[in-house]
Formats: structure tokens, sequence, C-alpha cells
């Protein structure tokens, strides 16, 4: 299998156009003369879509074209109103680069091209028609297009998790694949074991979900083996996955580039990209989460799999970054967001991560200095994900500050002892489960606030006559 992944490009206007470069909004009203294709009209390169694509190709280990140059793809399909689409076939940005997957394997991307999105086409099988929207044309796109290099189903999802992480740890792309933003088509040809020629590829398009890329592959394997079993052959085709039922069917023959008689794109000059440019790109590229991940485990002695979740997402990876300096408590930083706020930010009616890391960091502070007890601490963490409270506040309305005062703890304990001596003659004479009786008690007559270190100091002291 080889893999073909689109990914749109967060730009805040179109690759060739001013027209802005969003998902969401009303049907045809965000195009142009230039994007809606209308004759006479010329394309101006947007920079920005360069330098995304450069960051990407950086981010993936290619070789940066400092020349290079677009291509005019020619096809007439309903959502497509130039008839052709300004892409890169024959001198593409970025060359030659790999992505490391978690066996440590390297599959090799054989490149990296720039080109404009077409429109979206709805299908009304109710009415039966179909309604054109234009306001994808000319959103700027990436494909990354890997070598064939793919041997199974878990080798495909373990490489666009990776992928997905780099695109959206390089704030290039959100990766979100319900909007269409990544697309994922999948070239796939099966041979008998042995046999060193590959075998009749076919292109099942436009993937929208891991699951279903799963599943697609799972289900054009088995075909394809199928029908060579059956002493067929396999036809060059595309095809469409129908995700509910669980089937591919045939859409077209599949092309070859001659099919679409490229030719070097009238319209736009060769680009040429300057030293200085490049190294300013280089420095811009934020840590990567493999990075991020070595650097937790490394200086903040966090476990492999506490620093996987943290660096999972950028957002969280962020919140634990700038509550970890606040605090200066990296690792109970980690143990408050992997247990408390993941917990939270997955229950209904918690949507972001628009959390005030100084409440947090200063909650993080109190229980370890002791002024509030864990069962404290949670409730707190709780108030101030979900209300936005003020800890000093809260714990204080609340009483939850833990109670510190010896004497007052004195004065319980002594009052336990002489209402449960039974309990602690069995603890002086051996009986140690007796002892956190004893402190259940102490904790229930200071109602929970009591400070545990102290209660156990004053408690082994009254029963030892320390």
């Amino acid at each position: 299998m080889g893999l073909e992944v689109h990914a749109e490009l967060s730009t805040k206007s179109k690759i060739f156009c001013g027209c802005a470069n969003y998902f969401g909004g009303g049907p045809n009203t965000c195009v142009c003369p230039v994007c809606s294709g209308m004759p006479g009209v010329l394309p101006k390169l947007n920079k920005s879509a360069v330098e995304y694509a450069v960051r990407a190709g950086l981010a993936l280990n290619c070789r940066i074209a400092k020349n290079f140059k677009f291509d005019r793809k020619n096809y007439f399909y309903p959502d497509l109103p130039k008839a052709y689409q300004i892409s890169q076939l024959y001198a593409p940005v970025c060359t030659n680069g790999y992505i490391e997957i978690k066996t440590g394997k390297k599959i090799n991307i054989r490149e990296i091209h720039m080109e404009e999105d077409a429109g979206k086409l709805t299908h009304d099988s109710m009415r039966n028609i179909t309604r054109m929207d234009f306001n994808r044309c000319g959103a700027p796109l990436i494909e990354i297009v890997s070598r064939p290099d793919f041997r199974n189903g878990g080798e495909v999802i373990d490489y666009l998790e990776r992928l997905r992480e780099i695109l959206l740890y390089l704030n290039i792309c959100d990766c979100k694949m319900h909007e269409g933003s990544l697309r994922v088509d999948v070239n796939l040809s099966v041979r008998r074991t042995g046999e060193e020629k590959m075998g009749v590829r076919t292109e099942t398009k436009n993937l929208n979900s891991f699951r279903a890329i799963e599943r697609a592959v799972k289900y054009e394997t088995s075909r394809q083996i199928e029908i060579l079993e059956d002493g067929g052959r396999v036809v060059q085709e595309t095809r469409r996955w129908d995700d509910d039922k669980g089937a591919s069917y045939a859409m077209r023959s599949k092309e070859n580039a001659q099919d679409y008689r490229y030719f070097p794109e009238p319209d736009l000059p060769p680009v040429n990209i300057g030293d200085k440019w490049l190294e300013d790109i280089k420095k811009s590229i934020p840590e990567s989460a493999s990075l991020k991940r070595e650097r937790y485990i490394r200086d903040f002695n966090i476990s492999e799999y506490e620093a996987k979740i943290l660096t999972g997402d950028k957002k969280i990876a962020g919140l634990f970054e700038r509550i970890s300096a606040r605090s200066g408590e990296p690792l109970e930083t980690a143990h408050l967001i992997i247990g408390e706020i993941m917990r939270l930010i997955n229950a209904p009616g918690i949507e972001d991560l628009s959390l005030d890391e100084r409440k947090l960091a200063d909650l993080i502070k109190l229980v370890l200095s002791g002024k509030i007890n864990r069962t404290a601490y949670k409730e707190a963490v709780e108030a101030v994900v979900t209300d936005d409270a003020e800890p000093d506040e809260y714990i204080a309305r609340n009483g939850l500050l833990m109670m510190s005062d010896n004497n007052i703890i004195i004065d319980a304990v002594n009052i336990v002892l002489a209402e449960n001596a039974g309990a602690a003659a069995k603890y002086r004479k051996g009986k140690d489960k007796a002892f956190g009786f004893l402190m259940g008690q102490v904790m229930k007559k200071l109602n929970g606030a009591g400070n545990p270190d102290i209660i156990k100091k004053a408690l082994e002291d009254a029963l030892t006559g320390g």
C-alpha cells in the first residue's frame, strides 16, 4: 500500500486569491472570480501556503526544493469550475522524506506537492438532485505521497497518527477529518507470496476517518485476493468507500498522469526560496510531540505513559507546561492533568481547555504544602475547571482548609482515646489496625479538616506516652 494524504492548510486566505479560507460558511458565499474560474482572471500565490508546505517538508525529513513550479492538471468534473486544477507534477516543493512509525520502520515519502482544492458536491437522493458548493475551490492543500511501503492496516494507522500529530504541532492543518481538512486515498495491490512484481493497484478515494481507513484496507485486500484466487484479474480503477455498507464500489478506471494532460501553469512564474527565508522557517518550527515526550521523561521524571498522554494533544501539552512553570511541580502537574482535568474535560459541558493555569498552580501549592488534603484538592480543582472559582475563596467558603493547630488536634486526640479506650488498648498490645480506626475517629471529630501528618504524630505520642 501507498497513501496520498490531502491536508488542507490553515492559512487565512486561499492559495491563489484573497477569499477567506474557513469551513462552515453558507454555500457559495466565499468565492470570487479567481476561485470560481471566471475567464480572464489571474492567480496570485499565497506566500503563507508556501511557508506551511515547507514547514511540513522539514518536519517530515524531506529535501526542500529551492526552485519549484506549478503545473496545470486538466480534467472536467462539476466541482471544478475551471476544468483544471493548479497542482505540481514535475517540480514539487518537497521530496524524499520519511516518517518512522512505532515499530521503528521508516515509511518513505516520495513527495509533498501543493495544489488547490476543488469544490464540494452535495447529493440529495430524496429529490434526485446534486448541489454544488464552490466555497472550497482554491483552498490550499498539500498532498503527502508515500512510497508503497505499507504491508498491513496497522502500519497505515500508525503512520497516519504520527502524521496527524506532526501537522497539528506545526499548526498548519487542523486535521478535522469530519470537515474534510484531512483526507486519505489508499493505493493497494496484492501479490502472491514469493512474487517480486507488484500487483495491479486500485485507489480508494477520500477516506475521512481512521475507522473507515482500517475497514477499507481490510475490505479491498480481501476483495483482490478473492478475485485472484478465483482466477480473475484485478482492474486498475478508482473506488469509493461506503462506510454504512462496509464496502467500496468502482467509480471510474484509474487515470495516469498522461490522462490529465499536465503542462506548466502559464499564469504562475517559478518560485525561488531564498536561503534566509528557508532558515527563518526552520527557526519557526515548534518542538515536536516526540521531542516533548523525550524531554518530559528525561527532565521531569514523568513516565513514558504519562508523557504520551500529555503530548497527545497540543493544547494539553501547552496547559501542562504553563501550570508546571507557575507551580514548579511538573510531576504533580502531570498527575493533575491526567487524573482530574482529563476526567473533567470529558464531562458534559466542558468543551475546551480555556483554564486558568494560575488557579490550578495555586491549588498544587496548597495541597503539597499541607494546607488542604487530597479530597479538598479534588473538590477545588473541579470548582476551578467547571465554574472558574477562585481557589482561596472557595476553600475558605467551604471550610476545606486543613486544621494545623496543635492544641486543637491534641484535644481531639485525647477525647477520641477516652471514648475508645478499648481500641487504644488493642493498639498498645500490637494490633496495628486499631491505629487506623483511631485516626479515622480523630479526623471525624475534626470534620475532616485536620492535617493528617499532625494528627498521626499527636496520636502516636498519646498512645506511646511520647
